[in-house]
């Protein structure tokens, strides 16, 4: 086992020789570890306001902190009074909307009144307890129906792994968490290579991007095979630390844009110009951003998209708001307030014992095992069959939202069980005809 770390040892604030900014940050429960301003505790981002000089003349010992002021878009952090202009133009909390042609909000939430989201946000106060017996199982019942109708067998398996990652797959080094994570990219960057994705001239977007990780070792195969005219577009909301993505040799075959994707108009983005075809992408794209990213792909007559691939994952976080699949389903007798319990059930599929991480370390520790409680109506086995069911009526409804579009689209085991449960990739590419229209992806 390898030895510890030796833990940081924290300097304190008397110390003449401190030299780190003295300024506590609640959300993290640790002092902030940059570098504080000479002649103050604090660093340029937590300084407080000081009041300004009382004469042109008058100079502090260092006013490398004076006339500071809390940034009027976000009043957590202080900027320069005498630097404030330039830092508005680039703030991270600033409006981007009407200075960017590709940011048109809300252009892919769907169209819904205040009532609506009243009425859903109610909906989802539902507690599954709860339910009179009658509405429980009589929608159990109709789950089941449909997912035999429409899905049971159909979803077969596609694992696959990349030649570019064999070697990082092997190493003896990694930990359970990283090599999770690779053997996911391996698989989805080797269906991209068996369905003839990796060509020159192509954009990849990955939307909800996160880190990085899946356009890095992406990208990284572009320059390895030499095509150079394709590039990787990240799509995320946030700005993340330690971008996997930072790492790529080739500056220019990565590139970064913070959007979110209900306000991401596609067409306008200028880099999709540079190229002739477009292929859509993501891991774990979670619930409601995957009906997203649907309707960013499909909703904008101005770009058009050669290929779709999405892991899916996080069923619980789907709204009925932006829910692509709510013909389907309204169809099948299921509204929103069947809606609002399915994204309840389906955390059965996943959430195994239903205890915290706490409790079940607690309970290892004390040589005990879970005991199933006796206030559920079905056992632990039942629920998360009726949760993977739940969770794979949601996307077989996104497939008939896709095939209705012009799309072929299939759903795939991509992984195994045991690396994760969120296992499940959706495949989509136009029909080449409208009888194809009808059949799965080759």
């Amino acid at each position: 086992m390898a030895a510890k770390k030796p833990k940081m040892t924290v300097v304190k604030k008397d110390d003449p020789g401190t030299t780190t900014c003295s300024y506590w940050v609640p959300r993290k429960k640790r002092r902030c570890k940059m570098t504080a301003n000479k002649g103050s505790p604090f660093c340029g981002a937590h300084a407080p306001p000081t009041i300004s000089p009382s004469s042109p003349d008058e100079k502090s010992v260092d006013d490398a902190f004076q006339d500071r002021i809390p940034c009027p878009l976000d009043p957590k952090h202080t900027v320069f009074k005498r630097k404030l202009a330039k830092h508005l133009t680039i703030c991270n909390a600033r409006d981007q909307e009407s200075s960017l042609p590709y940011i048109v909000k809300g252009i892919n939430s769907g169209e819904y009144s205040e009532e609506q989201h009243e009425e859903l946000d109610k909906l989802n106060q539902i507690k599954l307890h709860e339910l009179p017996d009658e509405e429980f199982y009589g929608l159990i019942d109709k789950v089941k129906e449909l997912y035999d109708k429409h899905i049971n067998s159909s979803i077969q398996t596609l694992q696959l792994e990349h030649a570019s990652l064999k070697e990082e797959l092997n190493r003896k080094d990694y930990g359970q968490e990283t090599l999770r994570q690779l053997t996911q990219a391996s698989s989805l960057l080797a269906i991209l290579e068996r369905d003839q994705q990796l060509t020159d001239h192509t954009s990849f977007v990955e939307f909800g991007a996160g880190k990085g990780q899946l356009a890095y070792y992406l990208a990284t195969v572009l320059e390895n095979q030499q095509l150079n005219s394709s590039q990787v577009i990240l799509i995320d909301r946030l700005s993340l630390r330690h971008k996997k993505d930072n790492k790529v040799a080739n500056k220019e075959l990565v590139h970064r844009i913070r959007a979110d994707i209900a306000d991401l108009k596609l067409s306008a983005l200028p880099e999709l110009k540079k190229t002739q075809r477009t292929v859509a992408l993501s891991k774990h794209l979670c619930g409601a951003a995957t009906d997203l990213t649907l309707r960013c792909i499909l909703g904008d007559e101005g770009a058009s998209t050669d290929y779709v691939l999405i892991a899916l994952c996080c069923h619980h976080r789907c709204s009925w708001l932006s829910y692509v699949g709510r013909s389907f389903l309204q169809e099948s007798g299921i509204g929103p307030r069947e809606f609002s319990i399915l994204t309840k059930m389906v955390s059965w599929a996943v959430c195994g014992t239903g205890l915290s991480r706490e409790r079940r370390k607690a309970l290892e520790a004390a040589d005990d095992q879970p005991v199933e409680t006796n206030t559920q109506r079905l056992s632990r086995e039942e629920r998360e069959k009726i949760g993977q069911q739940c969770k794979r009526l949601l996307d077989y409804g996104r497939l008939e939202h896709l095939r209705s579009h012009g799309y072929q689209a299939e759903l795939k085991f991509y992984v195994s069980r045991d690396v994760t449960l969120e296992n499940v990739v959706l495949l989509a590419r136009p029909c080449t005809s409208k009888s194809n229209c009808q059949n799965k992806c080759s």
